[in-house]
């Protein structure tokens, strides 16, 4: 083969604007037995819910001795109003007393996917995407007739938003194993070792969780599927209550093997 064809196809190669593949996500492992963990379910853009939430959290947790940390469950965006101030908020340190661990949720992962390429702005849209770029000041109505062309309009809407929101969505680990408990946006597969588990099925699973959850080795701490209150079942406990719609974002506090639920 001569090094002309060659040549032209790395060069094509190069050029071409395919998106880069997801990365996986880091999984965690810690250690909670000395700490109070308080974690908090499906944000949605519930800014003022959050900040809510964290004042009865910080209220309680200072009737507590040694380390706090809060678990984030992920879904900090779309549906709610204020999907920007709340991952501004996110990417600012707790209050000094505390340490913070933000997981993925699959709303999150939409929309870096949405910003690096690989969904279409009509794929991220029904998940609730307009909430989250009004959020950002970006009226995706009114940039339609600006813009003649699908692949403008992308671009404008990638652009505005902050680079460091970009990289809070990129950085954002999607597990946590912490001994008896696992914390996990959606859930994990129950039949699967923990190494074996998929990123896919950790930030979106549902029937296969909740039908195997009598297999379940720990206890998951979990979101993502909405209910009307935080619930035990089995070794499962769901927080998201969603807060876009009810006004109740939820936390549970586990410390000394005991637990609490909070809720807005």
């Amino acid at each position: 083969m001569s090094e002309e064809p060659v040549l032209k196809t790395l060069l094509r190669l190069l050029k071409s604007d395919k998106p880069a593949p997801r990365s996986a996500r880091r999984r965690l492992s810690i250690d909670i037995a000395d700490s109070a963990v308080y974690t908090i379910g499906d944000v949605h853009g519930c800014y003022d819910q959050l900040l809510e939430l964290e004042g009865m959290i910080t209220e309680d947790a200072a009737k507590l001795p040694g380390k706090k940390l809060i678990i984030m469950l992920g879904d900090y965006i779309d549906r709610g109003p204020a999907s920007a101030q709340v991952i501004e908020h996110l990417l600012h340190k707790p209050h000094a007393d505390f340490q913070r661990i933000c997981l993925t949720g699959n709303h999150d992962i939409a929309m870096l996917d949405y910003l690096e390429g690989r969904l279409s702005l009509s794929g991220w849209w029904h998940m609730g995407a307009n909430s989250t770029l009004l959020s950002y000041g970006i009226d995706v109505e009114r940039l339609r007739l600006i813009h003649r062309t699908p692949q403008m309009l992308d671009d404008t809407i990638r652009a505005s938003i902050p680079h460091r929101h970009k990289q809070f969505l990129r950085h954002l680990p999607i597990m946590i194993d912490a001994g008896s408990f696992l914390f996990a946006h959606a859930g994990i597969r129950p039949t699967l070792s923990l190494k074996d588990q998929k990123d896919d099925d950790l930030v979106s699973i549902r029937s296969e969780f909740f039908e195997n959850a009598h297999l379940l080795r720990q206890w998951v701490v979990h979101g993502h599927t909405p209910i009307e209150t935080p619930r035990q079942e089995g070794r499962r406990f769901n927080l998201d209550t969603a807060a876009f719609s009810t006004g109740k974002l939820s936390a549970l506090r586990l410390w000394q093997k005991k637990g609490r639920v909070f809720s807005t």
